[in-house]
């Protein structure tokens, strides 16, 4: 009988119970033990490290993420549609298991990297991976459909894609996602920055047009 195989899930389900409501800071090899039942030391015969522990917690807020998207999506055949409902499903989760999301996201506290030393490394990197590269396919194929959202609705979306990429990269998120891409080749997708491609966006240049009427009145 396999008995460490169900210590191991009784020890990541006793770390999702903690992430959940208390965020990453919570989430300690002593405290796990006590939860499941075991001894301070049995922890470390699964997770030798505390980013090998918090990988393997990771990885089922992954899983689970990609099951809701998967169930969200079936059927859906319109690209900007998926993109959509995959946009909804993200936040909801984020919204409603913040700190799982919290943790999925931090990746400089994980071992999601190609040459990491624990089994749970490279199964992170399968259960991140495909939905960042699924939504970018998606995003190709609904770039020539321009959108024409309000002007306050293109500053917020602006807003939140700044802040998101401070802080994704703060985290090792981008660095994870974009491989061998760096910081400057991400700030110059940046709408705005030199170099970077106009956006797409008509409110953008109805509000300028807007502002240098207001101007001259």
């Amino acid at each position: 009988m396999d008995v460490d195989g169900p210590l191991r899930e009784r020890l990541v389900d006793a770390g999702v119970e903690l992430v959940l409501p208390e965020g990453t800071a919570s989430v300690g090899l002593r405290e796990i033990a006590r939860r499941a039942g075991v001894s301070h030391g049995a922890p470390r015969r699964h997770f030798p490290t505390h980013r090998a522990l918090l990988s393997a917690i990771a990885r089922r807020g992954f899983e689970e993420l990609g099951a809701r998207s998967a169930a969200a999506t079936a059927g859906t055949a319109v690209p900007r549609d998926e993109l959509a409902a995959l946009a909804r499903v993200y936040v909801t989760y984020a919204l409603e298991r913040r700190g799982m999301f919290e943790l999925m996201s931090r990746h400089d506290l994980l071992d999601s990297g190609e040459q990491s030393g624990t089994p749970d490394g490279p199964r992170l990197r399968e259960a991140t991976l495909p939905m960042f590269q699924r939504v970018t396919e998606l995003v190709a194929r609904c770039r020539a459909q321009a959108l024409e959202p309000s002007p306050a609705v293109t500053a917020a979306a602006l807003w939140a894609n700044l802040h998101g990429i401070a802080q994704l990269w703060s985290w090792d998120s981008l660095r994870l996602a974009l491989g061998g891409e760096r910081r400057r080749s991400t700030l110059r997708a940046v709408p705005g920055r030199r170099g970077s491609s106009r956006p797409s966006c008509g409110a953008v240049g109805r509000c300028r047009s807007t502002a240098r009427t207001n101007g001259r009145r």
